[in-house]
């Protein structure tokens, strides 16, 4: 197995694409310490884990170091952890800008820096969740657009800054993953509509699935994928290389 002895750090892991992360890295062997709000999901489906908002120093440090004391290294980081939020710049007020950006950029930026330490240790590779809005604006989106080309440039610099440490960083840019995204702040008020017309959106004519995107974080943290770092990778069935539409 490729990660046989290998621990993989996983916030967002209650649900969607960090829980399939989590579930990927443990079915090839890593030992999965992982990370969300949801107690009860956390407590069903993984016996190493911490109950932390990834926004808040305090709680993601006591996470790191609890990980850390229960297994003695961390090698991997999966960047999952994060929300989004309608609205462009003239109905976008304050706090709802701060919610985006707070849950999506200061959280990666709060978790990695905890972690990163422990990875230079071993060599280890992060892989931060973006996603397709970060590469072409959206309407309606603002924030949640904004934030995410916010990971991308997050990624790049983490990676440079890393790589004499031999610390790979990377970031996956998924297009529509059925996952709770958008179910759970109600920003697609008819879901199942929504995906039916992603469909026509995607060119390989699918939304995508969170196993998806977790075999691809899966290869970046593998040795087959030992010389690459700084990548910004699109997994979105060919959507952006469409039109706005």
């Amino acid at each position: 197995m490729r990660f046989e002895r290998k621990v993989a750090f996983v916030t967002g892991a209650s649900s969607g694409i960090g829980r399939a992360c989590a579930f990927r890295f443990r079915e090839e062997g890593a030992s999965v310490f992982a990370v969300a709000r949801r107690e009860d999901r956390l407590r069903a489906s993984f016996e190493d884990y911490a109950v932390a908002d990834v926004r808040v120093d305090a709680g993601v440090s006591a996470a790191v170091a609890s990980c850390v004391e229960r297994f003695g290294r961390i090698d991997y980081l999966i960047n999952t952890a994060g929300v989004i939020g309608n609205g462009g710049i003239l109905d976008t007020p304050p706090e709802e800008w701060e919610r985006v950006m707070s849950s999506n950029v200061d959280s990666v930026y709060c978790v990695t820096r905890h972690v990163a330490p422990h990875l230079i240790k071993q060599g280890g590779a992060i892989v931060n969740v973006s996603s397709v809005t970060s590469l072409r604006p959206y309407g309606n989106l603002l924030g949640y657009c904004t934030s995410k080309a916010a990971v991308d440039m997050f990624t790049q610099c983490v990676a440079l800054e890393l790589a004499p440490h031999k610390v790979r960083v990377n970031a996956v840019n998924p297009g529509v993953v059925v996952t709770e995204l958008h179910t759970v702040t109600g920003t697609v008020p008819d879901y199942d509509a929504f995906l039916e017309r992603s469909k026509s959106t995607h060119p390989l004519g699918r939304v995508g699935q969170p196993e998806d995107v977790a075999a691809l974080c899966a290869f970046l943290c593998s040795a087959e994928a030992g010389w690459i770092t700084g990548g910004i990778y699109s997994i979105d069935g060919g959507r952006a290389l469409l039109s706005a539409r």
